[in-house]
């Protein structure tokens, strides 16, 4: 419990063209790794713009390590098929963080993340205040693939008794 900083809660919101595996769609789901945790969302039936709306949560204790996000087809009789890959840091997110930021309107942005060939996002990345809590929204280009995007937001939980920030 010492060495942990607190949680990242991962909402899963959906993906949005993602490739087809199957006849004529797929049957989506994501797998979220960061070191040796790793967590999955349900499987969507035959949807290749899937609404998962889920939410995942990783113990921090390495802020170092990346997020890594894999796609994958669910298959009844063979392995389950490939569908991309994403993975994105959580340094400008923790920045943020410390802070400490109290009182700003709800809506306004701390910063932002733009794409370029060292992450995975598909569009500038914002964080931002809202209800009291720094949020970021991205959107994750999936590599290893024809097309497909996940998109996700960030919170963070504090923990009584952790290292914290």
């Amino acid at each position: 419990m010492e060495s942990l900083l607190g949680l990242l809660r991962i909402h899963v919101q959906k993906g949005v063209n993602l490739a087809i595996r199957d006849v004529s769609s797929s049957d989506p789901y994501v797998i979220v790794k960061m070191g040796k945790q790793k967590l999955k969302t349900r499987v969507v039936k035959k949807n290749v713009n899937p609404e998962w709306n889920e939410d995942l949560t990783l113990s921090i204790a390495d802020p170092s390590l990346p997020i890594k996000i894999f796609v994958y087809d669910k298959d009844t009789f063979s392995l389950d098929d490939k569908m991309g890959e994403a993975e994105f840091e959580i340094g400008s997110f923790l920045e943020a963080l410390k802070m400490h930021l109290e009182g700003l309107p709800s809506g306004t942005i701390i910063t932002r993340v733009q794409p370029n060939r060292q992450n995975c996002l598909a569009e500038e990345s914002r964080i931002i205040w809202t209800e009291g809590k720094v949020v970021q929204n991205m959107v994750l280009r999936l590599r290893n693939v024809e097309c497909g995007e996940v998109e996700l937001q960030l919170r963070w939980i504090d923990i009584p008794g952790s290292r914290g920030l």
